[in-house]
């Protein structure tokens, strides 16, 4: 498998490319020619919210693989990893912990893709993210490739992590993140048929969408490789926890003035053992009170966000998912 830090370079300047596409179209004031959600009169979120952020807490430590990447060297498989353990357990320690403390601060509730071996390993730190009243998502059974299982193995792994997240937390996850977003062919009609309404690993769409699955509607919340600190704080290209606010702020910006005249959604990513450390959190504390400043801002969970699109009319539609057979 390509090493995720490499994939993500490339996606990076990709994204930065996008970004100032992005920026260019918010200086035209144009709106754009047409769009399933431009409506001036229908109310593109509840209570009118001109934009909704969605924030996603990667709840992963404790289900990774003896050979995860970390931000070290590779090590001959021959000798123990002695020190790459203690780089995932900040998460729990440390990371969220302060990510609850701070959403508590803005009183924001988000979205937790949990991995199920991890909420195994971390109960009551699991328990307590949905105490305070978020989100517990689905994130497969272990923190590894999941699109190379047989179907009756990746069927199994979603039972038993969803099982597993049930029994700790009370909640049944109804949402979906696949390990680094890709799915097999039959991922999206095993999540329908255990009960899950909508799955995150998408980046067509600043706003939702539905895709059919088996006829059936089926919404996607569209995840973030810009907002996301894996690739911005951890990744090749790591930038400063001043240089993500600014960014941050940047694409909410854009986001906002666009939110006028059609739906639009922000989304960000931050991961157990990178989103939780000071410098991060100073910087989302800042981005948080700046977008609560502005009218008309609101912040979603996304199976609040699925139910809503899967309500409404005009949520655009996505063709079925087909992929072409070796």
């Amino acid at each position: 498998m390509a090493n995720r830090r490499d994939f993500m370079k490339g996606s990076l300047l990709i994204g930065t490319m996008a970004a100032s596409g992005l920026a260019l179209a918010g200086a035209s004031s144009q709106r754009p020619l047409s769009s399933a959600s431009v409506s001036q009169n229908a109310p593109f979120w509840p209570g009118d919210s001109r934009l909704v952020i969605s924030l996603s807490l990667q709840f992963e430590a404790g289900a990774q693989p003896a050979n995860a990447e970390s931000p070290f060297p590779p090590l001959d498989s021959q000798y123990p990893d002695t020190i790459a353990p203690s780089w995932y357990e900040y998460g729990p320690l440390e990371g969220v912990p302060r990510l609850l403390n701070l959403f508590d601060k803005h009183g924001v509730k988000v979205t937790s893709h949990m991995v199920g071996k991890a909420v195994e390993a971390h109960p009551e730190l699991a328990a307590e993210i949905v105490r305070r009243g978020h989100e517990a998502a689905g994130h497969a059974l272990y923190w590894a490739p999941q699109y190379s299982l047989s179907e009756a193995e990746e069927r199994q792994h979603y039972q038993e992590a969803s099982d597993i997240i049930e029994r700790v937390t009370g909640q049944r996850p109804v949402g979906f993140n696949a390990f680094w977003m890709r799915h097999s062919r039959e991922t999206l009609n095993i999540l329908q048929d255990q009960g899950f309404i909508y799955h995150v690993d998408d980046l067509s769409r600043d706003e939702p969408s539905i895709i059919p699955v088996r006829g059936k509607p089926f919404a996607v919340v569209p995840y973030t490789l810009r907002n996301n600190d894996i690739g911005r704080i951890a990744g090749s290209t790591a930038m400063s926890g001043a240089a993500l606010l600014q960014e941050l702020k940047d694409e909410f910006d854009v986001l906002y003035e666009e939110g006028q005249y059609r739906r639009r959604m922000m989304s960000l990513s931050a991961h157990d053992r990178i989103g939780g450390t000071p410098t991060v959190v100073h910087a989302l504390d800042q981005f948080i009170a700046y977008a609560k400043s502005k009218p008309g801002v609101a912040f979603m969970r996304k199976d609040e966000i699925a139910r809503w699109a899967l309500s409404r009319a005009d949520t655009p539609q996505n063709p079925p998912r087909t992929f072409d057979r070796a």
